[in-house]
């Protein structure tokens, strides 16, 4: 009689057990659903794909047309232009290089761009300044209204040369955002440690943590990211905000005219790979992990409870800290954000432009970080 009382209390304890997880998971997918899928398009041009860590879990959910004229679904492998999620991907090789002592925040940039050290107040800049947008290098290639040349390299170095800081640019001194302050950080990345970006990131970061879906490619004459025909095949459409197609599958855009100045392509999957490792799980290399937590400590204060960390922004308004970085141009949108505090992370990818994944995916990490699973 003890025994199959014994076994009654079990299966219920396992009974229970089963019911609760079935309801967290009920509450997580709502909570993605609600707060992010939401955002597909209604007109099934460009939809969203979502990889979530929470725990030891991989979660994955996707909605809407990766090409709506060949009615290509958006899967988990679909490949994105990510925009500027490629900054944090560039902040880390910094991170390695500092690391193993081959770079150091505090280097001026004229000492891997020896070019610049005939310039003006562009000798003044620093490798980490550059990597925290406190370089205050603004150029009209930053801002609206957006020109219409491109630079090629002798015509960036020679407009960097020229640039002079006002009383709000200077280095240093404040925080602004500046995409034209890490074309120089690439610069001063491949100078420095000897290769071209794409193969940086590979041999350093892809390659270790196994992210077999992420690429930098080389702009092709067609405007295209050369991506191999593998990848290429599940690269997606990019749309406007009206819906209308932009550029051909592995579109880049930029405003720099030689090799690597493009964006960078990855899936959901792989990024999730990439935020569990700074998240400090998985299988990763000790010097890779070490980087990854310098890339994250704040650097310089941004308000009273946010900071500009190396690329990544820290927002600690609330417990726990969110520490994310969000990217888009007029054909895709992006956002990675994570608690490390609470083995939390989320990717959200979308095909189409003016889609605010960032603020969708930051409200859906403070729902989730309340409904642990």
């Amino acid at each position: 009689m003890r025994s199959f009382a014994l076994a009654i209390v079990v299966m219920a304890t396992a009974s229970s057990s089963f019911a609760s997880y079935a309801t967290a998971q009920d509450s997580v997918q709502r909570i993605v659903r609600d707060e992010i899928l939401s955002l597909a398009p209604a007109d099934g041009a460009g939809g969203i794909a979502v990889a979530l860590r929470i725990d030891d879990r991989l979660l994955l959910f996707e909605s809407g047309f990766a090409d709506l004229a060949e009615r290509r679904r958006i899967t988990p492998d679909s490949l994105f232009n990510i925009a500027s999620l490629r900054k944090p991907f560039e902040a880390t090789l910094l991170a390695l290089a500092v690391q193993q002592g081959k770079m150091a925040l505090d280097d001026p940039v004229s000492k891997y761009l020896p070019e610049l050290s005939t310039g003006g107040d562009v000798r003044r800049i620093t490798v980490g300044q550059l990597a925290t947008h406190t370089s205050g290098l603004l150029l009209p290639q930053d801002h609206p209204p957006w020109p219409t040349t491109r630079l090629k390299l002798a015509s960036f170095l020679a407009t960097l040369k020229a640039w002079k800081a006002d009383a709000t640019h200077q280095p240093g001194r404040q925080h602004i955002y500046t995409h034209a302050g890490f074309i120089l950080l690439q610069l001063v990345l491949e100078r420095g440690l000897g290769a071209p970006i794409g193969e940086l990131t590979e041999q350093r970061i892809f390659a270790p943590l196994g992210m077999s879906s992420s690429t930098i490619p080389r702009r092709g004459k067609d405007g295209r990211g050369d991506l191999p025909a593998p990848l290429r095949q599940r690269a997606v459409q990019g749309y406007a905000k009206d819906g209308v197609a932009i550029g051909a599958l592995g579109d880049q855009q930029t405003y720099y005219d030689w090799p690597g100045t493009g964006q960078m392509y990855s899936s959901a999957r792989d990024l999730a790979v990439f935020l569990e490792a700074n998240m400090g799980e998985g299988q990763i290399e000790p010097s890779l992990s070490q980087a990854m937590h310098l890339a994250q400590a704040p650097a310089f204060t941004t308000g009273p409870r946010s900071a500009q960390a190396l690329a990544w922004e820290i927002d600690d308004s609330a417990t726990p800290p969110l520490i994310d970085k969000n990217g888009g141009l007029n054909n895709t949108s992006a956002y990675m954000g994570m608690m490390p505090t609470r083995r939390l992370g989320i990717v959200v990818l979308c095909n189409r432009g003016d889609i605010d994944v960032a603020q969708a995916g930051r409200r859906a990490l403070r729902q989730l970080s309340h409904h642990r699973t």
